[in-house]
């Protein structure tokens, strides 16, 4: 899952890029805002969810967690820069 905000640099290739370096995982986008119409041009869709980043414990964008859906529970989480970036941190988690 991706945190991301609008006018953010370091989310623009999650909101508006193809994400292949992520092929391998499910990319869900979350966004505590509706974006200021700047969600209407995404590429993917983006969950308005405010409260799930309350619940997962994210005070601001741009951020991204592993979640392991059998145990639900997040592996790893961190800041989010580019998806090239965050392929790499998650790498070591989905190959174990």
């Amino acid at each position: 899952m991706a945190a991301i905000k609008p006018n953010c640099d370091g989310c623009s290739d999650f909101v508006h890029g193809d994400l292949k370096e992520l092929d391998h995982v499910d990319v869900i986008l979350v966004s505590a805002t509706d974006g200021g119409g700047e969600w209407k041009s995404a590429r993917r869709e983006i969950l308005v969810a405010p409260e799930l980043m309350n619940e997962l414990g994210i005070r601001s964008a741009p951020y991204y967690v592993l979640i392991d859906p059998l145990r639900s529970s997040v592996i790893t989480e961190g800041a989010l820069m580019s998806p090239a970036q965050v392929a790499s941190e998650i790498g070591r988690y989905l190959d174990a």
